[in-house]
């Protein structure tokens, strides 16, 4: 081989080199670029080789001193399409929240819970990565966990890490008594979204509900639109204004949230929610 043309494969490969390093250091630009959302950060989603079977929701543009907290979600069906319950995801992520959802945009194949836990760990890592454009914009302290369906499986699943400080539950339960055992590891406070009597979920999660543990506080709002709720209406529709309210309550301490659930009175109570209440305050 001559020198020349030595130098210039060197070079081609020194240049690949360059370029697979970027990929791994610099985030992805949004993959749809259509931010959206009722809150006051219009959000979108984006994907990173760092994370490649998730998809990531977070404002589209970051306020200075806006930190996020951590909301993993596992989608209906275990189904590995992190766009699935895009518009509903959006919605929370304009809140002010980091939603990290199972599979790829447009995904297929099936999730696992582990999936959950691998987006935590992510975000952790990325609050504190040299070259990260989330770099100490994310609020490792407070984390959620939460699922449709089969996700909200995957949420009960993990829902005993250390680390999370609230698990949601929408259009789920278990299924089987053995399965049930499970609850009795639930340490943080729950919050249930099904849809009515006319879920799918809606015997199962009524069971979960009176098996859970003495003193942990739960809420439950049952909503009569079916087990495929509101997610596909603009902003998710009234499932995504209480699930933005719920995280705002749990991970922000927001008082205004915190009324929509709590007491007799609660925001929630006068219908068309049907709502349970225990251990809240």
């Amino acid at each position: 081989m001559q020198l020349g043309q030595l130098i210039r494969r060197l070079t081609a490969v020194g240049a690949g080199i360059v370029t697979a390093a970027a990929l791994l250091t610099v985030p992805a630009a949004p993959a749809y670029a259509a931010p959206g959302g009722s809150g006051p950060y219009p959000a979108d989603y984006e994907t990173t080789l760092r994370l490649p079977r998730h998809t990531i929701y977070r404002p589209a543009t970051l306020p200075t001193g806006l930190q996020l907290p951590i909301v993993a979600w596992g989608n209906g069906a275990c189904r590995a399409d992190g766009t699935w319950f895009e518009l509903f995801l959006k919605e929370l992520a304009s809140h002010g929240f980091l939603v990290i959802a199972n599979g790829r945009p447009g995904g297929t194949g099936s999730t696992d819970s582990d999936m959950l836990i691998d987006a935590i760990d992510w975000a952790i890592a990325e609050n504190g990565r040299t070259t990260s454009r989330l770099r100490g914009r994310i609020d490792t302290t407070k984390v959620a966990v939460m699922g449709q369906s089969c996700g909200g499986i995957e949420a009960y699943e993990v829902s005993d890490d250390p680390r999370v400080d609230t698990t949601g539950i929408w259009n789920s339960g278990f299924m089987s008594a053995r399965d049930k055992a499970q609850l009795a590891r639930l340490r943080a406070p729950i919050g249930y979204f099904i849809g009515g009597p006319s879920d799918i979920a809606y015997e199962n999660a009524i069971d979960d509900w009176n098996r859970l543990p003495a003193a942990l506080p739960a809420f439950m709002g049952n909503l009569d639109v079916g087990h495929y709720g509101t997610y596909a209406q603009p902003n998710g529709g009234e499932f995504g204004r209480v699930g933005a309210a719920w995280l705002k309550w749990q991970l922000k301490d927001d008082a205004a949230a915190k009324a929509m659930f709590v007491g007799p009175g609660c925001g929630l109570c006068a219908g068309p929610w049907q709502v349970r209440q225990k251990n809240l305050n």
